[in-house]
């Protein structure tokens, strides 16, 4: 029987960090990795501190080596089912099968970012294609810059973008669809409304150049950034019954909890704010609130114990 204080899913930033507090902690920690990272095709990472422009490859070896150092156990395998027992024991099988035993779950496996359904998308997320203006608009400051928004809203983001620069243009693929007041204000702050159907997207090593419309017409981009919504990476939050909100994140608590008992959720997969700093400082948190129960549950044991034998 393979039986640990914790269990971590999720080998990122919040699961790493985790696992180092509570390595650190003396507690028997197993991490499991699929090495499916949200950031994994980005060229570079930002704002966190010591580590701006790393590579995330290279981020992640960093932190493992540290979890390493802490006896932390790293297995590079999925979870493909998790429950807990009669004991209160989270019993977690992995996809070849092994069974392993925990007192407490940390659930940090994140988000995935579907890409829209664009000749070209894929070949360019990460170099000149983007998600998050704060990861990446620095890069490409002062250039052209479109924001793609066909299923999703892109106005907030459309206006966000012209901090970094005055040539913005939104396209939206074929979709008409404004909130009222919307084009008034994106007209106003100079940003060009394209609601032409897009065909491709073109450019050269991985580089944007040019939106290719149904049409045939043109638009000259040097870089795109995109909103297209976001899902789970995994379904182990559900399995437990979690609350989710209608964005499709899992409700916790202040201290990473979820209304299952020993049940955490760290990252992405809990909050509004996609930065790797703050998955890092949930996972963190999560974790010294794993220890505090620890403790406490092994305080009441000796307690009910001794207890015994006094009497």
């Amino acid at each position: 029987m393979q039986m640990f204080d914790c269990i971590i899913v999720g080998g990122g930033p919040a699961g790493l960090n985790a696992a180092v507090v509570l390595g650190r902690c003396q507690r028997k920690v197993l991490v499991f990795d699929t090495e499916q990272y949200r950031n994994r095709y980005t060229h570079a990472m930002h704002n966190y501190l010591t580590r701006d422009h790393i590579k995330p490859a290279e981020f992640i070896l960093l932190s493992q080596q540290e979890i390493f150092k802490y006896g932390v156990e790293l297995v590079k395998k999925r979870v493909v089912h998790a429950r807990k027992n009669d004991e209160d024991l989270f019993v977690v099988k992995d996809e070849e099968g092994t069974i392993y035993y925990s007192k407490k779950l940390l659930i940090a496996t994140g988000l995935a970012d579907p890409l829209p359904e664009v000749e070209g998308f894929q070949e360019m997320y990460g170099t000149s294609i983007f998600h998050c203006p704060y990861c990446d608009a620095w890069e490409v400051r002062d250039k052209r810059i479109g924001v793609y928004a066909k299923n999703k809203n892109g106005f907030e983001l459309a206006i966000a973008l012209k901090g970094w620069s005055n040539e913005v243009a939104i396209f939206t693929d074929g979709v008409k669809k404004f909130k009222p007041g919307e084009k008034e204000e994106l007209r106003a702050n100079d940003i060009d409304i394209v609601t032409l159907p897009i065909e491709k997207v073109t450019g050269t090593n991985g580089m944007i150049e040019k939106i290719i419309f149904k049409n045939s017409s043109e638009y000259l981009v040097d870089a795109l950034f995109f909103v297209n919504g976001f899902t789970q990476q995994c379904n182990l939050a559900e399995t437990f019954d979690c609350e989710m909100s209608k964005q499709g994140k899992v409700l916790t608590n202040q201290y990473q909890q979820t209304k299952t008992a020993g049940l955490y959720v760290a990252g992405d997969a809990d909050k509004d704010m996609h930065f790797v700093v703050v998955a890092a400082a949930e996972g963190a948190k999560a974790a010294v609130i794993i220890n505090k129960e620890l403790q406490k549950e092994i305080s009441k044991q000796k307690m009910q114990a001794a207890k015994v034998v006094g009497e």
